[in-house]
């Protein structure tokens, strides 16, 4: 099996990567190579059993989704994105990379006749927009608020509309927030839910520039890996014509966040987060949905954390060795 990750450079792509070295199988079918495309080279995973090759390309240029696809991949993960803040920020990059890279690739995979792979497309909850309900169930509106929304919602329909033709057969997956994220903050308007509690277990001072109040939706890289693994494994069939998917996700404050972090790890640790508020970043969350109930998801086998002290202690374990700067 030939497995493409695009953007799998990225935080999601190389912890998927890193699961099929360790797994060495998906879905019961051994894994022969992995392709790993982004903008910078992606590192090959340790211990793999499969080949890998890491390809520097951007997906939006000509021809070259023509080429990542050359060698028909059995399974395409689309993960490749310019971010909620960037996107906002630079309305040209935004389209380029997130819409025409994503068309582009449709494209080619139709265009080269009687190949017809598992794609996989990561979406977002940025999908729906104000004003909204107390939980947004599978019947909500997808009305985005930002550019970034928008453009993952064409992205959705594209692919359910390429998918009824039998172009490809594909699954559009909405990430919750994915936090706690590992390494340096991004350009992401939602970045600062993680910062507030990476950072200060780490001993280093958080901005936090929202109100306490502000709710979210989170699941942890944990399972954002397992929501790749299920999609990409499970049967579409059982999803009907509707092939995007709102994923499970913990919902709560910022307030509710930081006492987590609290019982967590204790009041030095929350110490380190200092209010500064940014009047553009709160803009932003503003037109973000705040609660779901994804039952689709759910029922089709989607998992994720039940609090968020279980995102708080995942972050810990699987990124600090069980230990924090106290």
């Amino acid at each position: 099996m030939h497995i493409l990750v695009l953007g799998g450079a990225g935080m999601a792509g190389r912890k998927f990567i890193e699961r099929l070295a360790k797994d060495g199988q998906l879905g019961g079918k051994s894994i022969a190579k992995v392709t790993a495309q982004d903008v910078v080279a992606a590192q090959a995973p340790a211990g793999a059993a499969f080949a890998f090759e890491a390809v520097v390309s951007d997906l939006a240029a000509p021809g070259q989704a023509e080429a990542l696809i050359a060698s028909r991949p059995e399974l395409i993960v689309h993960l490749a994105a310019v971010v909620s803040g960037e996107a906002e920020a630079d309305f040209e990059k935004g389209y380029r990379i997130n819409l025409d890279g994503t068309r582009f690739l449709f494209e080619a995979i139709r265009l080269a006749g009687g190949y017809k792979p598992r794609l996989v497309f990561t979406s977002s909850v940025a999908v729906f927009g104000a004003p909204f309900h107390d939980k947004i169930n599978d019947e909500f509106f997808t009305t985005p608020l930002t550019s970034y929304g928008t453009q993952k919602a064409i992205c959705e329909l594209l692919l359910s509309d390429y998918s009824r033709r039998g172009f490809f057969d594909g699954i559009s997956i909405r990430f919750p927030t994915i936090c706690v994220r590992p390494g340096t903050p991004n350009k992401a308007a939602s970045g600062f839910f993680s910062n507030i509690i990476r950072e200060p277990l780490n001993g280093i001072e958080a901005v936090l520039p929202v109100s306490d109040q502000v709710r979210h939706w989170h699941a942890s890289p944990r399972s954002a890996v397992n929501f790749l693994i299920h999609a990409s494994t499970m049967d579409l069939g059982a999803v009907g014509p509707r092939r995007a998917l709102t994923m499970p996700g913990y919902s709560c404050t910022v307030a509710e966040q930081i006492e987590s972090l609290r019982k967590v790890a204790g009041d030095n640790v929350v110490a380190r987060i200092k209010r500064v508020p940014d009047p553009v970043i709160d803009r932003i969350v503003e037109g973000w949905p705040r609660n779901f109930d994804p039952q689709r998801a759910l029922a089709l086998g989607f998992k994720a954390e039940s609090s968020f002290d279980e995102i708080i202690r995942i972050h810990i374990e699987d990124e600090l060795g069980g230990n924090f700067v106290k």
